[in-house]
């Protein structure tokens, strides 16, 4: 198994990253936005991407966005091939292009949102924290990529200040001032952080109506 940054030989994965994501969001009935093949190219041309690959076969794949101009950017896409899950290579996917967004974009807030525990949990381990969405980046062209999302009506009603997905925000700018003590926090952890989050979101729905 190997982890690379991709590069325009990889476009020939397009295709298969694109469905394997499309239909990660069907089984799992979660909000996962869509992505063209093309967009996927455009990434792995500019070095904004990495790429799991056993031999010739996709495994997994993850890339970079950059936003406000750069001062925030997000990695995007994480996804692993079915035959590929649960030996912990989304971590490692996820390490890989953390670093590399680390390496390219040194000044930027690393920035994520997700509904998946697991996603949460990696996350918190390369020193995220959970942070409200007026913490991450306002460009619109990165709101308006939820729009293929099945909870984009969510994030609409509430003004962009809150969705069912959790905010995360990587600081270089604190976590290299500070040495605050890293928590990692467990499965039970994010699974009350997730129904608090929704809870919390319906009473407010329950009250507007």
């Amino acid at each position: 198994m190997k982890i690379v940054i991709a590069d325009k030989s990889h476009s020939i994965y397009a295709e298969v990253i694109c469905d394997t994501i499309a239909e990660a969001a069907k089984v799992r009935g979660t909000g996962i936005a869509k992505r063209k093949p093309e967009y996927i190219i455009t990434k792995m041309e500019n070095g904004n991407a990495v790429i799991a690959l056993e031999g010739d076969k996709f495994a997994g794949f993850c890339y970079i966005e950059a936003w406000s101009h750069g001062k925030f950017v997000a990695n995007s896409g994480l996804i692993v091939h079915p035959d590929f899950r649960n030996l912990g290579l989304a971590k490692k996917i996820k390490k890989v292009v953390f670093d590399h967004s680390r390496t390219k974009f040194p000044d930027s807030k690393v920035f994520s949102i997700t509904t998946g525990l697991a996603v949460m949990k990696m996350n918190s381990e390369l020193g995220y924290k959970p942070v409200t969405f007026s913490e991450l980046t306002d460009d619109q062209s990165f709101w308006k990529g939820c729009q293929t999302c099945k909870n984009f009506d969510v994030l609409t009603r509430t003004e962009q200040k809150m969705c069912l997905c959790t905010g995360m925000l990587y600081d270089p700018e604190k976590a290299e001032t500070t040495k605050e003590v890293s928590h990692n926090y467990d499965k039970k952890t994010w699974t009350r952080l997730k129904n608090l989050k929704q809870s919390m979101f319906l009473k407010k729905e329950k009250k507007q109506n």
